[in-house]
């Protein structure tokens, strides 16, 4: 809104660049001359008296009322100045004004249109944010929202939100000259004006005013964070890792975060697998699969606590750095199955762990019975839903190759003197196995030799 404010009075006026003295004398005594403003058409050249002090200071009139949001009484000037030039016949300049009228009704027709009976209020919103406070304003002329502006606030001490709230309305107030009577607030402000009341509103459009103007602080908090998260990868990261050390309640950054679940098919099969992301980011070569031993049968906790246990029981036996963070995809049962393994490996409590159920996104930590809704919106909650797909994507890979494998190994494995190379060779080759079947002995003798072609062959045969 404010670069847009700012576009609309370069279209408007011409301002001189310069910081020259331009004295009645001095402009009397011709010091100055053009220079290359004037000729690119940016300067009308007040500096050789060919704009007069009194257009001059018009200008500057029109541009404060600008940006106090008086759009309609520069409207209601600049109407009245090209009915004069009209007048006088000065059909050009009457034409140059009658453009500068309908770009500022162009730009008020844009302005967000609020409610008719809203005059002269101004509106701020706060967002805290670990070492800064954000502040948005917005000026409020006939139901139009004229001006917006969101300021950064750099926490130095203990200040509290009332105080920093404070401290933006008065320089906000004191840059753009603002006279509003009427302020609304998210809440009581420890600043008194004469003359000035601060209302927090409940309902109705001013309330819809004050959630317009914290989606304006949002906005902005978003952008700057993607600037600097561009320009500096390193700064995102420890960005990232701070809010979800504070959101996880976690009592390190999660650099290192890995990621468990299992699956089945009709009770065979049953695998796991685990993802893991580094520095916010997946580690694709830490990835891991397993398959399940000492379980029989559909029994999602008893593989989580087998999985669970064979991982870090090899990370303790091999001194390898543990994670920061598990994450258990299930919910409180599946957390409990992996509490049970870090509890006989002594390692409860050194390692942060919590489980994500799937319909809600419900975040649930170790002994707490009710769940955390990190907001949808959330980095936290993305990251982890990252790890999450990361974890489905790589576990439904592996279950699907074994479930494959079973199926080759009750169609060929059964052949005495055919081994798994054989049998992979003859897949890739045949590409199924009625292929294989009915394939002539010359055509088998091709892919795997005359002795092995013979023995697929004759059981083929006496299996018909």
């Amino acid at each position: 809104m404010i670069q847009t404010m700012l576009d609309l009075i370069n279209k408007l006026y011409k301002l001189r660049t310069c910081n020259l003295v331009l004295s009645k004398e001095n402009i009397e005594k011709k010091k100055f001359r053009l220079c290359l403003e004037y000729h690119v058409g940016n300067c009308l050249g007040p500096c050789e008296n060919l704009q007069s002090k009194e257009n001059y200071d018009a200008t500057i009139t029109g541009i404060k009322d600008i940006l106090k949001g008086n759009i309609n009484t520069v409207i209601s000037h600049l109407d009245g100045q090209m009915k004069e030039h009209a007048a006088k016949h000065e059909f050009e300049e009457a034409q140059l004004t009658k453009e500068k009228l309908e770009i500022l009704e162009k730009y008020k027709g844009r302005s967000v249109i609020v409610h008719p009976t809203i005059h002269n209020v101004d509106v701020y919103s706060y967002v805290d944010e670990l070492n800064s406070a954000f502040v948005n304003y917005m000026k409020v002329m006939s139901g139009a929202i004229v001006q917006s502006f969101t300021l950064e606030l750099k926490k130095k001490l203990d200040e509290t939100p009332a105080e920093l709230l404070s401290l933006a309305i008065a320089e906000l107030r004191q840059r753009y000259e603002g006279d509003a009577k009427e302020v609304l607030v998210p809440f009581e402000p420890e600043l008194e004006i004469p003359g000035v009341q601060f209302v927090v509103p409940k309902i109705g459009d001013k309330k819809k005013l004050l959630d317009l103007s914290e989606k304006n602080v949002r906005y902005f908090m978003k952008d700057k964070m993607e600037q600097a998260d561009k320009l500096n990868p390193e700064h995102r990261i420890e960005r990232l890792m701070t809010v979800m050390q504070k959101e996880l309640r976690l009592t390190e950054k999660p650099y290192h975060i890995e990621c468990f679940d299992n699956s089945n098919f009709q009770g065979d099969y049953a695998v796991a697998a685990m993802s893991v992301f580094k520095n916010g980011r997946p580690s694709k070569s830490d990835y891991r699969h397993f398959n399940i031993k000492t379980v029989v049968g559909p029994d999602d906790f008893a593989s989580m606590e087998e999985v669970i246990y064979r991982r870090y029981k090899r990370m303790k036996e091999e001194n390898l750095p543990f994670p920061q963070l598990i994450v258990i995809d299930g919910g409180k049962g599946q957390l409990s199955a992996a509490l049970t393994s870090l509890e006989k490996l002594e390692l409860r409590g050194k390692i942060s762990i919590i489980g994500i159920a799937k319909k809600l996104e419900e975040i649930y930590f170790p002994g707490d019975s009710l769940p955390l809704y990190l907001d949808k919106k959330s980095e936290t909650l993305k990251i982890i839903q990252q790890l999450r797909d990361e974890v489905h994507r790589f576990g439904i890979t592996h279950h699907r190759n074994k479930r494959s494998k079973g199926v080759i190994k009750t169609e060929l494995s059964d052949i005495k003197g055919i081994g798994e190379a054989t049998t992979e060779t003859l897949l890739k080759h045949f590409r199924s196995v009625k292929r294989i079947k009915d394939a002539k002995l010359d055509e088998l003798t091709a892919v795997i030799g005359t002795a092995k072609a013979k023995i697929v062959q004759e059981y083929f045969k006496k299996a018909e």
